[in-house]
């Protein structure tokens, strides 16, 4: 079994050129994610915040004096995404459009605001690990627009208490932007990651789909990470390349799905679109009906904001959007393995991440002027609960 093991992993190893294309390498993916239990594998992480489920807490017996004890058992993860705005360090590199941000740059971008933009990144972690609701990091943290794997690390470095281990993938967005994925060894373990090419016609490259394979303690989990390309210039014409992008997260799912129907999968990022629009709803399989999802287990993912009833993830033309987004495989609706209640997820804030004027999301940029703040989207988090 061992030596099966190894041979498997190598295999990814010999398939992780991002530049093929997806198709054949997918059902690859699926052997080498689903069935394997393989040995633990670690990264860093961030932390929580606010009224976080008080209700979820009551009804599974949770407090804030048992839930430390509780976590502690390994009965409980917490996942977090986050689209950082523009975590890039301050090098120009010539194969990329990042000159921008450098200290001659058109946003003048220098040591001292990277700093405190990292600073803004920790307290978020931080301010979870102290709400009474939460009381710990995050043990999986997924960030969008990450320059490379160096600032990166740097950005979850000196978080007292935790230490996290990184999956990175360079991406052929011409920005240079990519995904950055962190987790706690000590309460998952990586089995295997491999990142997925979006094929484009006639027009730039776009980031990486980013399928990775995790065990919390005997049960097998998948994530699989999104940034669709934007809705620059005008969201009909670029629509076709979100449903590029859906397409090849669609296969990665399906591909896992065939291996084991109930696979416990989680899909998230920056979708660039909202759950009703065609990319997510169509494309991908979205639903906010747990039954439906339920007995159409092949074909859909539940999508969490259908039971939140807070504010979006992102301010858009005077109104909130969701275009960041969780999405859970049928199997996660149900007892075994790996489980998310209906409150389990939430899109997270405390009043400084927001502006005091508008009640906005406190920007790093606001219109090309810089203001110093978090970010231009806020995070989401999910609880999910591991069966013993």
């Amino acid at each position: 079994m061992e030596r099966q093991q190894i041979n498997l992993y190598q295999s990814l190893r010999d398939f992780t050129d991002s530049r093929k294309r997806p198709k054949t390498a997918l059902f690859l993916l699926l052997f080498l994610l689903l069935p394997l239990q393989s040995s633990k594998s670690a990264t860093n992480k961030p932390q929580i915040t606010t009224k976080y489920q008080k209700e979820s807490a009551l009804k599974s017996g949770l407090t804030a004096n048992n839930r430390k004890d509780y976590v502690k058992e390994g009965k409980e993860l917490l996942i977090l995404w986050w689209n950082v705005e523009n975590l890039f360090d301050t090098i120009d590199n010539p194969a990329t459009e990042d000159n921008e941000f450098t200290p001659a740059g058109k946003r003048q971008w220098t040591e001292k605001k990277l700093a405190l933009k990292r600073i803004r990144i920790r307290r978020v972690l931080e301010t979870l690990k102290v709400d009474p609701d939460v009381d710990r990091y995050p043990d999986i943290i997924a960030f969008a627009e990450t320059e490379n794997r160096k600032v990166f690390v740097g950005s979850l470095k000196n978080i007292t208490g935790i230490s996290y281990r990184t999956v990175y993938y360079e991406s052929p967005d011409t920005r240079g932007i990519d995904i950055g994925l962190a987790y706690n060894p000590k309460s998952v373990g990586l089995r295997a990651s491999k990142a997925y090419h979006v094929p484009i016609v006639n027009d730039k490259p776009t980031r990486h789909i980013i399928a990775a394979g995790f065990s919390a303690g005997r049960h097998p989990f998948h994530l699989i990470l999104n940034h669709w390309p934007s809705r620059a210039f005008d969201r009909e014409w670029s629509e076709q390349k979100r449903i590029a992008a859906a397409k090849v997260a669609r296969h990665i799912a399906d591909s896992l799905r065939t291996v084991d129907l109930s696979a416990d999968i989680i899909v998230m990022g920056d979708f660039n679109d909202e759950p009703h629009d065609r990319s997510v709803r169509d494309v991908l399989g979205s639903s906010g009906d747990r039954k439906k999802v339920l007995k159409e287990c092949r074909e859909l993912f539940y999508n969490c904001w259908s039971d939140y009833e807070g504010i979006g993830s992102y301010w858009y033309r005077n109104k909130w959007e969701r275009i960041d987004q969780i999405l859970i495989s049928c199997g996660m609706l149900q007892p075994k393995g790996l489980s998310a209640a209906p409150n389990a997820f939430r899109c997270y804030h405390f009043p400084d991440m927001l502006t005091r004027s508008s009640g906005k999301p406190y920007q790093t940029y606001y219109r090309g002027q810089y203001k110093g703040g978090y970010s231009d989207h806020l995070p989401l988090l999910l609880r999910v609960s591991v069966e013993q």
